[in-house]
């Protein structure tokens, strides 16, 4: 079986790494930032159409409002980065927003953004993935029909990308997510060129269709209400500027300035391109609805419920490259593409803030371990897991998982930043050098102004998406806050209950005494050899114990005991019904209620079988007496294997395939330079 699951595990996820390799794994700026940075790039894919979407409510007339809803979300892009950059200087270790908050607001506002990083982490995935999907099946009919399927297929293909480790899955992401931002930048350039230069008229395939305003003539606070809901659908596009400041342990070194090199990178790429859609989308007359069907007319008639409403950057492409194109189709595979891999930036955040906080005992210790690739599997795993029962939930329908969206990105953002400021009072009142104060002061100012930037939006946020489905990301973020309490509290419990008292305690005292039991049922190979070491222990007392369930054996057992001269005691208790654990369970029981001071040590001999489907054939009664008695205190289990021939041809197997080699374990490449040993063919014997 070993066997069977160790083939393709080497194939799918390569060889194990040793623990002393973990700075190869280490990213350089230009594969970190794909890695960390595809969400927020790749969200100019959809951002830009969630404010058009939102602002066809109102009719085509509200569509001028755009541009300066960008321009809102660039000052936001930016006042975050800057505060970003702040963060990673000031706690390098990777906690991010969690470390920020833990350290200077206390455990619950740590527990509050972990919470709200977990849930935003878990959306990002089923939220691009989903909206990779609707961009692949314009194209391809069967994704459409099969939505659901194909995005827990890509779920499942990311996930074991990911198991291979963070440095092969950069390198595999790299390539798509800088091929789409070129295509992008190339669009905007040539579309730029188009324009102002050659003056050619460009016309987006919605150009000529009218948009059947939902509430004409809004004006007064219902305008200023919709123009929010834009915005805080725009702000879509912040979300995975985080995942930086958690990921600076994967950058190298110098950590933090890598990490604040790539956080502006990546804000400078995000929202000129942001801006470019927009603003293209703007001279070609793009015109989205969020009913198309219905709100959407063509001379005056809805397109129908056969009308497939494309993303606003395939309709800028159409028109600035030209239908079919060449640019258009690299365009449009790279946008699916890039929008599959934006969860990327998730499977590297979610299983390095769940470590931090396995470590902090907030979560399982399991997902502070690394995998056989050195990266946090099972944070992966329960990633994967999470994202695709959202996106069955959902149907991997983005426009309604994108309403659960950018609420927890924003809690962390703010508290994080009113923790940065408090971080920066802390250290002021104790810092005297002139020029570190002036960089403090500057910074806090910096922070200030995020907290309360990021704060008025998370309250736009709320006020606008509420009933629109945020609800339910607040809802997991209360369930992940639930959740994680629950387990610090058993962690802190279990630590009390074991903690070593400093003076003498009943735990280090020895006991009075030691009762020591051999469980028989027969003399055979097995019962001699527990024997013979139980007499070898330093007991006060040994004795041999069985269960009388058939008086013939029980018989034959004491014959036999009688007839071979065993020194030790034989007793043998009665079981009206059969049962062989309660008695034993009684016994031990009654031993301990005689001499509480006494230790009871149970020897149990078992024979050891070597294939899977032969301990199907045994009762394991040895297993559920040694499950049992766990749970009888003072009592000491020991277990006498006796290996049959089965297991040692078991041994054999185990080490012949430890000197086996699988496909994929062995790899060609660069490998540490060893001295060369002395040639022996100059030797004479």
């Amino acid at each position: 079986m070993s066997k069977l699951t160790d083939v393709p595990k080497r194939i799918l996820i390569g060889r194990a790494l040793r623990s002393d390799r973990l700075g190869e794994t280490l990213l350089p700026k230009r594969i970190a930032l794909p890695v960390f940075a595809s969400d927020p790039l790749s969200s100019v894919a959809y951002a830009p159409g969630e404010v058009l979407l939102v602002l066809s409510v109102a009719g085509v007339s509200a569509y001028h409002f755009s541009p300066w809803i960008a321009v809102a979300v660039v000052v936001l892009m930016f006042t975050v980065v800057a505060s970003y950059r702040q963060n990673v200087h000031a706690y390098p270790s990777g906690g991010g927003d969690y470390e920020v908050a833990n350290t200077n607001l206390g455990p619950k506002a740590g527990l509050t953004v972990a919470s709200a990083l977990l849930v935003d982490y878990v959306l990002t995935v089923a939220v691009s993935i989903s909206s990779g999907i609707e961009n692949l099946g314009s194209a391809v009919p069967f994704v459409v029909e099969h939505k659901v399927l194909c995005a827990v297929a890509v779920i499942v293909l990311l996930t074991l990308m990911n198991l291979r480790g963070v440095k092969e899955s950069g390198k595999l992401f790299a390539i798509p997510t800088y091929v789409f931002v070129a295509g992008v930048f190339i669009m905007i350039a040539w579309g730029a060129y188009r324009g102002f230069v050659l003056d050619d008229t460009m016309k987006a395939p919605t150009a000529d269709y009218e948009i059947k305003a939902e509430h004409e003539g809004l004006a007064g606070f219902a305008m200023v209400f919709l123009l929010l809901r834009a915005f805080s659908s725009g702000c879509a596009a912040l979300t995975g500027v985080e995942a930086i400041s958690n990921g600076v342990p994967a950058f190298r070194k110098p950590k933090s300035k890598n990490a604040a090199t790539t956080l502006a990178l990546m804000g400078g790429l995000a929202v000129t391109m942001f801006c470019g859609i927009i603003g293209l989308a703007m001279a070609t007359n793009v015109h989205m609805a969020e009913n198309p069907a219905k709100d959407l007319l063509d001379n005056g008639a809805a397109l129908g419920g056969d009308y497939v409403q494309n993303p606003v950057i395939s309709q800028v492409a159409e028109a600035v490259f030209g239908d079919g194109s060449f640019l258009f189709i690299v365009l449009a595979a790279a946008t699916a593409l890039v929008l599959f891999l934006a969860a990327n930036t998730a499977y590297n955040g979610f299983p390095l803030l769940g470590s931090i906080l396995a470590q902090d005992r907030y979560l399982p210790r399991q997902l502070h371990t690394r995998g056989d690739r050195l990266a946090f599997s099972n944070g992966i795993v329960l990633l994967a897991g999470a994202a695709a029962l959202l996106v069955w939930i959902y149907g991997a329908d983005s426009t309604r998982l994108i309403q659960l969206y950018i609420v927890g990105v924003f809690v962390s953002f703010t508290l994080s930043q009113i923790g940065m400021v408090r971080h920066w009072n802390r250290h002021l009142a104790t810092e005297r050098d002139p020029g570190k104060r002036r960089h403090m002061i500057r910074s806090r100012a910096i922070n200030t102004f995020g907290a309360f930037f990021t704060g008025l939006v998370l309250i736009v946020v709320l006020v606008t998406k509420f009933t629109h489905g945020a609800w339910v990301a607040l809802l997991g973020m209360v369930i992940f806050y639930a959740t994680m309490s629950a387990i610090r509290r058993h962690y802190d419990r279990v630590s009390e209950e074991i903690a070593a008292a400093e003076g003498p305690s009943d735990d280090s005292v020895r006991p009075s005494r030691v009762h020591s039991i051999v469980l028989v049922s027969k003399i055979h190979k097995p019962t001699l050899r527990a024997l013979a070491y139980a007499k070898l222990m330093r007991t006060d007392t040994l004795e041999a114990l069985s269960v009388n369930v058939d008086a013939a054996e029980t018989k034959a057992l004491r014959d036999e005991w009688e007839r071979r001269n065993i020194s030790v005691p034989l007793k043998v208790l009665d079981s009206p019904y059969r049962e062989v654990t309660r008695p034993v369970i009684e016994y031990v029981k009654s031993l301990r209620r005689e001499s509480p001071r006494d230790a009871v040590s149970v020897i149990i001999p078992e024979y050891v079988v070597g294939h899977w489907y032969e301990h199907l054939l045994h009762n394991q009664s040895a297993l559920r007496l040694k499950g049992r008695l766990l749970f009888t205190p003072g009592v000491m289990v020991t277990s006498v294997p006796y290996q049959l021939e089965s297991s040692e041809a078991a041994k054999k197997r185990a080490r012949r395939r430890q000197e086996w080699n699988a496909p994929g374990s062995v790899r060609r490449g660069p490998v540490e330079k060893r001295a060369k040993e002395p040639s022996k063919s100059g030797k004479k014997g």
